[in-house]
């Protein structure tokens, strides 16, 4: 099947926008900008749809708040038709420095809430997730505070940079297969 899911976890909201936790969005929302579509609403979250070479990437961003997307993952897997094998869920984590790229075919949700929902949905941890590394320098007890801050202005400067790698990502993962997207971008 050439079709893909590809979910950007976060929270909805202006208050979310721009914060640690909603890494997953702003990925999708720039893949959806650099190939000239936008979102719409569609039940559970908001919906875009992208073509290239005979592919098409549907990308969702749940209305759920985090810690109910699977709910949105299960709902959309169903109404395409899809595998596990064929979504790629973004999402932010705490355990990687700022910018960095981890791809895996499957995984704990190592701690991530949004990921343990979905974990919980599909009864199986074995989906394709790319992580995007939001760093750990909050003070003990600051976690919350930390993932649902905003950017410091040194992250800013590398943000678009890092978001365009971001989006390339998911090209690579819909046109040559989740190995490849691995052995690209893994630590990049």
């Amino acid at each position: 099947m050439n079709k893909y899911l590809i979910i950007g976890l976060g929270n909805i909201g202006a208050e979310y926008a721009d914060t640690r936790h909603n890494i997953g969005f702003r990925v999708l929302d720039t893949f959806a900008n650099e190939h000239g579509t936008s979102f719409s609403t569609d039940k559970l979250g908001a919906r875009a749809e992208v073509k290239i070479k005979g592919r098409t990437f549907i990308l969702i961003k749940p209305s759920t708040y985090m810690n109910l997307s699977g709910k949105a993952v299960r709902y959309h897997m169903d109404k395409e038709k899809l595998t596990p094998d064929d979504i790629l869920v973004i999402c932010d984590d705490l355990a990687l420095p700022f910018g960095t790229i981890r791809i895996k075919g499957k995984g704990s949700d190592g701690g991530h809430n949004g990921l343990k929902n979905i974990n919980e949905m599909l009864g199986s941890q074995n989906y394709p997730r790319f992580r995007f590394g939001i760093g750990d320098t909050f003070a003990k007890g600051q976690q919350v505070d930390y993932v649902l801050g905003t950017w410091t202005e040194n992250e800013m400067t590398t943000m678009a940079e890092r978001l365009e790698k971001a989006s390339q990502v998911i090209e690579t993962f819909g046109l040559a297969g989740l190995n490849n997207a691995m052995n690209t971008f893994n630590g990049k």
